[in-house]
């Protein structure tokens, strides 16, 4: 500080400044510093007095004067007010001259998987915003960053009163139809993976321009959705050397459909007999061999119809299991199973069932729409008609 003044006591941060002096205040008790004769100033003019406020006079209350409610004609007369329920949003009579959109109606959210069937999705968008474009329909594209992005987006969708559609293969169509069902949604499909197995059931084209045919045509049909240790899927889950083989298949960087057949062969090569256990109701199942296969719908695998009588609003599975049979035998039925007609085999048992239990000698992932679901031990049940999918109309 430079010498020549006295020194300002330094304020601390944040205090507030004493208005007209910069000198602290003294403290209570203690004796005022010497003050300077006062300069002379001009004298202020004497403020005003204030004006007197008059008392208002009292008056006595004096009775409302009754007044008859007016009379409407009949033509003009309101109507009386619906009283809005207790969660707060009025409920407005349906007949408002507004019917409510169908299925062809709605606006599309396209739920792009880029990865799918090793970026086929991806691939093909251009040809379905093409379709889309070309019948002048309202859409809006989202890519998916995972099976749980995918099932947000369509959740959000779907309560915004738009129509998800999935391009993408099984793993995402199943992962986003199983989320929706129960809820006031109906889903559209266009394949867009390796096997594309649930549209092949459904009749549901592979080339983009006639699956975007079946979307905006707005025709739709319930199917069952199936649960494993409460996880839904759509097509077929399936435990033992299917464990195997799915899992090779989702580590190939092979395309086509022909990956599965591959993966069979590689899994088969170092198979082990297994034991399953199944469980409906009181009875239990003791099955030696390869594999258990609940079915909710026919394909998996890129076309292999393990489960050929199985149907998607039934209400039950088509339990299909493969029992002891030597690895030649078992290679030489596995073209039998893209025509269906192994179930004539005598290792190959078929029932139904709308619930199950399903346990294994040693551990083993459930494998339902191409992806690693759950494992074993698990529970799977059925959940009949729980979801809308758009699909062509039946033939005249």
């Amino acid at each position: 500080m430079e010498s020549g003044g006295e020194a300002k006591p330094e304020r601390e941060e944040g205090e507030r400044p004493v208005e007209g002096d910069a000198k602290s205040v003294p403290e209570p008790g203690d004796d005022p510093a010497p003050k300077a004769p006062p300069e002379e100033v001009a004298e202020a003019p004497a403020a005003e007095a204030p004006a007197r406020k008059s008392k208002a006079p009292k008056f006595p209350k004096l009775p409302a004067p009754e007044r008859e409610a007016p009379e409407f004609p009949a033509s003009l007369a309101p109507e009386p007010r619906t009283p809005a329920p207790a969660g707060g949003a009025r409920e407005y009579p349906e007949d408002l001259g507004v019917p409510p959109l169908s299925e062809a109606e709605r606006p599309l959210v396209l739920l792009v998987n880029p990865s799918s069937g090793g970026g086929r999705g991806q691939k093909m968008l251009p040809r379905v915003e093409a379709a889309l474009d070309e019948r002048h329909a309202v859409f809006r594209v989202v890519r998916t960053k995972s099976l749980e992005h995918g099932i947000d987006k369509a959740l959000r969708a779907a309560a915004a009163g738009e129509t998800p559609v999935v391009l993408s293969g099984d793993g995402m169509i199943g992962a986003i139809g199983g989320a929706l069902a129960g809820a006031e949604a109906t889903l559209g499909i266009i394949p867009g993976g390796r096997g594309n197995d649930l549209a092949r059931v459904l009749g549901i084209p592979t080339e983009p321009e006639g699956a975007v045919e079946v979307v905006l045509a707005g025709h739709s049909r319930p199917i069952d959705v199936g649960e494993a240790n409460g996880k839904p899927f759509l097509g077929i889950a399936s435990v033992g050397f299917d464990s195997d083989a799915n899992r090779i298949a989702n580590e190939s960087r092979l395309r086509g459909n022909l990956v599965y057949a591959w993966a069979a062969l590689r899994a088969l090569a170092t198979w082990k007999s297994a034991r399953f256990t199944i469980a409906i109701g009181e009875r239990r199942t003791r099955v030696e061999g390869y594999s258990v296969i609940v079915a909710n719908s026919k394909a998996y695998g890129g076309g292999m119809f393990v489960a050929p009588d199985a149907e998607l609003d039934d209400g039950e599975f088509d339990v299909v299991t493969i029992g002891q049979v030597g690895k030649l035998g078992f290679l030489g039925n596995l073209p039998k199973v893209f025509k269906g007609t192994h179930v004539r085999n005598d290792e190959v048992q078929v029932t139904r069932a709308s619930r199950l239990g399903l346990s294994a000698s040693r551990p083993f992932a459930v494998y339902a729409d191409g992806e690693h679901l759950t494992d074993l031990p698990a529970d799977l049940r059925i959940i009949p008609r729980a979801l809308r999918v758009l699909v062509p109309p039946p033939a005249a």
